[in-house]
């Protein structure tokens, strides 16, 4: 379990593709020991195994269904991924729980700046719109936020300075994917009542 509360972020060294999944490597200051091999990370909201550590070099394992999910399609040299480590028992959660298994990916749609604050619009496909619900949290590339407005074919998030700061939501463009995992409390709840 993992709460969207970004202190770290890392740069994408090296990717290899096999046929059906792939290797990422990422130097990050997210402090990992050794015995943390085969350890759960949240890059950009999708929770990946850590598979090899060398320095400060993380290597991590996508599957197919990862790839195909999430943002790591797109995946370059160069890019800055959020991370974070999962919970401990006992840990302070400022943001709400996720799991690190991202539903879906969004396009934005514009970008708006109001005040140093970022005003997202973001675009889902059709299946996902009964998960959006105002004013619930959502994480996007691993953030926790709150939605802040539901519309036909968008909604909206609301970024302040300090998030914007914190991790790589200050790169993004219009037409940018990010990962999305709704609020798992209210997936739950939609399923068991439909």
């Amino acid at each position: 379990m993992f709460n969207g509360i970004i202190r770290n972020t890392g740069i994408v060294k090296k990717i290899q593709k096999n046929s059906r999944s792939m290797n990422i490597t990422i130097f990050s200051n997210l402090k990992i020991e050794k015995k943390m091999l085969g350890a759960s990370i949240s890059c950009n909201g999708v929770c990946l195994t850590l598979v090899a550590i060398k320095n400060k070099l993380l290597t991590f394992y996508l599957s197919q269904e990862t790839i195909k999910r999430s943002n790591f399609s797109k995946v370059k040299i160069g890019n800055i991924i959020n991370m974070e480590k999962s919970l401990k028992f006992g840990s302070e959660v400022s943001g709400h729980y996720t799991q690190g298994h991202v539903d879906t990916v969004g396009k934005i749609q514009s970008i708006k700046v109001i005040d140093k604050t970022w005003i997202l619009k973001i675009n889902i496909a059709a299946q996902f719109k009964k998960y959006i619900v105002e004013k619930a949290s959502i994480h996007i590339n691993g953030v926790s936020l709150t939605i802040s407005k539901k519309k036909k074919n968008y909604f909206e998030i609301n970024i302040i300075p300090h998030t914007l700061k914190l991790t790589n939501l200050k790169d993004l463009k219009i037409k940018d994917l990010v990962n999305i995992e709704f609020d798992i409390f209210g997936k739950y709840l939609y399923e068991i009542n439909n």
